[in-house]
């Protein structure tokens, strides 16, 4: 058996410093029933934090880095610190003078060891914000700070995000985006080895085929032509380094009163998911961490997280390259909610990943 990930992959720094899957498809694919116990990777603590909304009775947010759990701890201090208009500017999605200033404010509501952790990249999130701090934020800044402007001007890429019906995109996208320079550009800069080393971590590539490059191209078009861009805060901060008015959900306006309002739901815990003892859970948000096994190790891992599932739970999770699903032990444990997925994938604009897996367990 291959090794698992904790041993073959970094987690001291911050990988993630903002949420990368959509939130409003992974509350869509859970039950819509209050009163739940949800299993979550902590990630960069925003999608955890849109799980509040449905009304839990608790949401165990696990991770295998303390830098992650630091990003949902710094999130926590903000909410229960700043108003929303505040919060925006100190994560990024918005302009700010004052970065500094809410900065200091939230982490004196933090506990000792995420001060200093933070403290440390008081620079960075002046300049940019708390949540453009990570590995993988950083990749998408050399993207449009060294790369883009050889693609497109300034205008064009602003132009993106002007409200088009689908035969002006369809016209769009062709004449003013599809470039040589842009299929060259992504073959290079989204190839496995550039994403692995400057992104994320060459061992998340270990099984994954196919070309990158080639994969980036195909979701580009389709968040840009099937679907409205004007409406993607990721694409938006993967070309402009800010959301605008396009929030992901735990972000958004009207969903901030009511996510400070439950943040004593939550409980961190710092290692594996699968390693988490209680139990039952009545929905899991696993992001797209069985992309970084093998197959046999995906079986062990979702082995052990069926074992905590009550029944009727749902697991919600991402493919980017590598295919996974329930294993083949576990099929009659378990059902793959197709109908569910298909109607989400076309409203999901975390437009990178391949595909959506929701799964529900056998009552």
């Amino acid at each position: 058996m291959s090794a698992s990930i904790d041993q073959r992959a970094s987690f001291e720094a911050i990988r993630y410093a903002r949420a990368w899957e959509d939130a409003d498809i992974l509350l869509a694919g859970m039950n819509q029933s209050a009163g739940q116990r949800f299993l979550s990777i902590c990630a960069a603590g925003d999608n955890v934090l849109a799980l509040l909304l449905l009304d839990p009775e608790e949401v165990v947010a696990a991770d295998l880095s303390e830098a992650q759990i630091a990003c949902l701890r710094l999130r926590i201090a903000a909410f229960q610190t700043l108003a929303h208009d505040e919060f925006l500017e100190l994560f990024g999605a918005v302009p700010s003078s004052r970065r500094e200033h809410l900065f200091e404010r939230v982490l004196s509501a933090c506990g000792d060891g995420t001060k200093d952790f933070w403290k440390n990249l008081t620079p960075i999130v002046v300049e940019r914000g708390a949540g453009s701090v990570g590995k993988f934020e950083n990749y998408f800044l050399l993207f449009r700070r060294y790369v883009l402007p050889l693609i497109h001007s300034r205008k064009t890429v602003e132009d993106v995000f002007v409200k088009r019906d689908y035969d002006e995109r369809v016209r769009f996208f062709e004449r003013r985006w599809n470039n040589s320079r842009w299929k060259l550009a992504t073959s290079f800069f989204f190839s496995r080895r550039l994403m692995g080393w400057l992104g994320r971590d060459p061992a998340f590539f270990d099984h994954v085929e196919g070309s990158a490059g080639a994969h980036v191209r195909r979701k580009v078009r389709f968040a840009a032509v099937e679907q409205d861009p004007s409406e993607n805060p990721y694409m938006r901060e993967i070309l402009t380094g800010q959301t605008g008015a396009a929030l992901p959900t735990a972000w958004r306006a009207e969903n901030y009163a009511l996510i400070a309002e439950r943040l004593d739901r939550l409980t961190l815990r710092h290692g594996a998911i699968d390693a988490i003892l209680d139990g039952p859970y009545d929905g899991f948000n696993l992001s797209d961490i069985f992309e970084y096994m093998s197959m046999d190790v995906t079986a062990e891992i979702y082995g052990k997280l069926l074992a905590k599932a009550a029944p009727g739970a749902r697991l919600v999770y991402w493919n980017m390259m590598a295919p996974r699903q329930a294993p083949a032990a576990f099929g009659d444990r378990v059902k793959r909610l197709s109908e569910l997925e298909a109607r989400l994938k076309r409203e999901d604009k975390a437009f990178f990943y391949s595909d959506l897996v929701i799964e529900e367990v056998a009552a």
